[in-house]
């Protein structure tokens, strides 16, 4: 099986802070340095606005075609659930650099927690995930409702990958366990802030928090169960604030590797100072 760990996202200031790993960078170049660091990312710019042609083919030249790109869909296909044609077209069009390099992960459908199990929402699911047939799709349902065998039973059917996740245990969301619907796996892990998962006013106050490093070796051994069923797992922090994911991912590394599942960073030569915490 092979780990790729990385963050939702890499345009991160509160990074560039002394000690983390863009003091002293432009920003034109956290990208560049990022890739020193991470072998994947989940391109969260894509969620607010399509990428074009040439932004993707920046992204591979920028990240020295070392790092997998999980790209999130546009929220007119998860949040506002009323794509277009030419949506769809330019969702699946305009990645085209990161696949001639090698460097395309799964596309990400991210829907909220309003998304219920509903008749409505099943046959919405169904439409769309008929027309990323082809590609890698993983899904991340965040109400409780669709955490049941029978849904992971039909992702597994039509080639979707469920996306295993870590909230705050507030209730009502899908317990934080692995569970393979494919070759590939995804695991996203946002931190267990209770007291501001709901009443948060930013997704940075939501992320708020540093795993310890039990929790990472419980991950650990949960990854552990499942890696005879996979070739690739993905697992993306989205605890980037404060540089909380930079003090994490070397933990889970480690817990890993303690494990016999091989985890690297990235060759160092080319990486900027100061060096992932």
């Amino acid at each position: 099986m092979r780990v790729y760990i990385g963050c939702a996202g890499y345009t991160n200031d509160d990074w560039a802070e002394n000690g983390l790993i863009y003091a002293g960078v432009r920003k034109d170049e956290y990208l560049t340095a990022y890739a020193a660091h991470f072998d994947a990312v989940e391109l969260n710019s894509s969620f607010y606005g399509i990428p074009g042609l040439k932004a993707f083919e920046g992204m591979a030249r920028k990240s020295g075609n070392r790092v997998r790109f999980a790209v999130k869909l546009h929220k007119v296909f998860t949040h506002d659930r009323a794509p277009t044609d030419d949506d769809f077209d330019r969702m699946l069009q305009s990645p085209e650099p990161l696949r001639d390099a090698g460097v395309m992960g799964p596309y990400l459908a991210q829907f909220p927690y309003s998304f219920h199990r509903t008749a409505e929402n099943r046959r919405y699911l169904a439409r769309l995930t008929e027309r990323f047939a082809g590609h890698e799709l993983a899904v991340e349902l965040r109400h409780g409702g669709w955490d049941r065998p029978e849904v992971r039973d039909g992702m597994r059917e039509l080639g979707v990958i469920w996306v295993s996740p870590d909230y705050p245990p507030v209730g009502g969301m899908p317990e934080p366990q692995v569970h393979v619907t494919g070759d590939v796996g995804y695991l996203r892990l946002h931190g267990r802030n209770k007291g501001n998962w709901w009443d948060g006013q930013s997704a940075s106050e939501r992320h708020d928090y540093r795993y310890t490093r039990d929790e990472m070796d419980e991950w650990a051994e949960k990854i552990a169960l499942v890696q005879g069923d996979l070739s690739e797992l993905y697992v993306f922090f989205a605890n980037t604030t404060k540089g909380h994911a930079l003090h994490n991912i070397p933990m889970l590394r480690a817990a890993l590797n303690a494990r016999g599942i091989p985890v690297q960073a990235p060759d160092p030569l080319d990486a900027p100072e100061p060096r992932l915490l």
